[in-house]
């Protein structure tokens, strides 16, 4: 990871050195050169390519930082995984040849599609982080976050826990935690047919997130078990689904923030958490 980081560093500097020779400037991390160089100096590049080399080079540079002129948006959300494609990969994951790539497949779409899990946290997920209770079946996230998993991922990820006991939930038999790597590398090895669909953690979040957009879930309860702190974040989901609102002021207007439920809920209202 530094080292991904240390050479997206490396890159946005250089990139920062061509474009102020060309423009004939000095060649300096301040704030308006930076700006400068984020707006024009980038042309064809995605807007988030944009605001990453606008953080990286702000993190590296000295006093404070102004307001942004110029907005650039995150990365849109992968799409959701239609109801078919579903089945055929809960298919593909059930005939796996091997039983440790049959668990795999099943962790990654029970703690995927079910739970909503980032790569880092389906690799870290245990057995001993999934526990039924009478409401049903929760997936304890590291970060603290306590997530319910409702229906057939519920099952099967209930299932796939009693097997782990305290080890990995997805590929079992690991000593260390490993990266999240392991999850980007293993998609294609599970697959219905050539030209179905692959397992992808970013299509099995958007289908965790897409699903509850869609359900009406309130919107305090679906930022906080998808692990989510700015209400915009769900705008990048919402696009997948129809008749979804398309501003804050909408999906405000649209997802009730006040609710009355009790248990984990209320214990994540008390502490204040969101940014509004």
């Amino acid at each position: 990871m530094r080292g991904r980081l240390a050479q997206r560093d490396l890159s946005a500097q250089r990139a920062l050195a061509r474009f102020c020779t060309n423009q004939g400037l000095e060649a300096r991390l301040a704030p308006e050169v930076i700006e400068a160089f984020v707006v024009g100096g980038l042309p064809g590049r995605a807007p988030w390519t944009k605001g990453t080399y606008r953080s990286a080079l702000r993190a590296m540079a000295d006093g404070p930082r102004p307001v942004l002129a110029t907005p650039f948006p995150g990365s849109p959300a992968k799409a959701p995984y239609r109801d078919e494609e579903r089945a055929e990969l809960l298919s593909a994951a059930l005939s796996a040849r091997s039983g440790a790539r049959r668990s795999s497949a099943l962790a990654f779409l029970a703690l995927g599609i079910g739970a909503g899990l980032r790569p880092g946290e389906l690799v870290a997920a245990r057995g001993k982080d999934v526990v039924a209770t009478r409401d049903g079946v929760q997936a304890h996230v590291g970060t603290g976050r306590v997530v319910p998993v409702t229906g057939t991922w519920a099952k099967i990820l209930a299932r796939q826990a009693k097997e782990a006991g305290a080890g990995y939930l997805f590929r079992p038999g690991r000593a260390a935690m490993g990266s999240r790597n392991l999850v980007n590398g293993f998609g294609p090895k599970v697959a219905a047919s050539p030209a179905g669909p692959r397992l992808s953690s970013g299509r099995a979040r958007s289908s965790f997130v897409c699903d509850h957009l869609a359900a009406g879930t309130h919107l305090r309860q679906l930022l906080y078990v998808a692990g989510i702190c700015e209400v915009e974040s769900l705008l990048r989901y919402a696009r997948h689904v129809p008749g979804a609102p398309s501003s804050k002021a909408e999906l405000r207007a649209r997802h009730p923030t006040v609710i009355k439920v009790k248990g984990l809920w209320t214990t994540f209202l008390h502490r204040g958490f969101l940014l509004w």
